[in-house]
């Protein structure tokens, strides 16, 4: 079991993608199929197994969010790092026992619970410092083929990052600086490279790295133990940074909607006929034999 923090602090401003679709307000709250996108993250991680606890940083409970497990808020403390070491601090004041927390994008509304629940089991199989998430090219592509999601180019595959990973609480505190500039430049994966090193840069550039020579090297620059972690479903790396994300988003999960919404009639119908059969059936006479 460990806590989640969700990061949903982004608000759009002029000249930004998603500020017509914002209003001024949380990216985070913008309607996706009916619900606010981050409600869709909350959901899941109330359906997860593993997740104990939920802090959400940026809102606050004016917002109208629920969620199946206990709901924290913090405030936007005005830099991603900022706001991920509070949630880590917040999370060990909630449970101190919990070496390790779930650090969840609030742009990534197709996640399922068992998604989760997949990731914490597989990470927890082994001791390292950060568990990060990489959706391969292939996976993506198959399940959202309109995406348009930009990818590093390995030696053995390409891949794009995922928006749910894993650290220990220790990483709230050490090496800061190299985190700040990595966050910094998460959108660019040749500018993390960069941050790490430019022999690491001039290699990825050349594509002499595999995805797991790439996690060592970083791993050792920065003095951590890292894992990749390598994702079968693409929806926890399908984060909404563009408008045609986002439409892409409402359209999927009003799709998803509609079908669970007619399995549901289905089971109720199923229900109700197998009530009325069970009325229907003749009843046994039971015969008092005579002394």
């Amino acid at each position: 079991m460990m806590n989640a923090i969700v990061t949903a602090g982004g608000i759009p401003q002029p000249g930004d993608k998603l500020y017509a679709y914002s209003n001024g307000d949380s990216k985070a709250l913008i309607d996706v199929a009916g619900k606010p996108m981050v409600q869709w993250v909350l959901d899941a991680l109330g359906e997860s197994k593993q997740v104990d606890q939920v802090i959400v940083i940026g809102l606050s409970a004016k917002s109208g969010l629920t969620c199946k497990k206990p709901l924290h808020y913090i405030s936007n403390q005005g830099r991603m790092l900022a706001n991920i070491v509070t949630g880590v601090k917040k999370s060990l004041e909630l449970n101190p026992k919990y070496e390790y927390v779930l650090i969840v994008s609030s742009d990534i509304p197709s996640l399922k619970g068992e998604m989760v629940d997949w990731l914490i089991k597989t990470s927890m199989q082994t001791r390292d410092d950060i568990y990060y998430g990489v959706c391969p090219r292939e996976v993506m592509e198959a399940r959202f083929p309109a995406s348009n999601r930009t990818y590093t180019k390995l030696k053995d595959m390409e891949v794009c990052g995922a928006d749910v990973n894993i650290v220990h609480y220790s990483m709230a505190t050490d090496h800061l600086d190299t985190w700040e500039e990595l966050i910094g430049n998460r959108k660019s994966p040749l500018r993390q490279a960069a941050v790490i090193g430019w022999d690491t840069l001039f290699q990825l550039f050349t594509k002499q790295f595999t995805l797991q020579g790439l996690v060592e090297r970083a791993s050792q620059r920065i003095g951590i133990k890292g894992r990749a972690i390598i994702w079968e479903h693409a929806e926890p790396c399908m984060d909404v940074d563009k408008p045609h994300q986002l439409e892409l988003m409402r359209e999927d999960l009003a799709h998803q909607k509609k079908v669970a919404a007619r399995a549901s009639s289905k089971q109720r119908s199923a229900k109700i006929v197998a009530a009325r059969m069970e009325t229907k059936k003749p009843r046994t006479k039971v015969r008092v034999k005579k002394k």
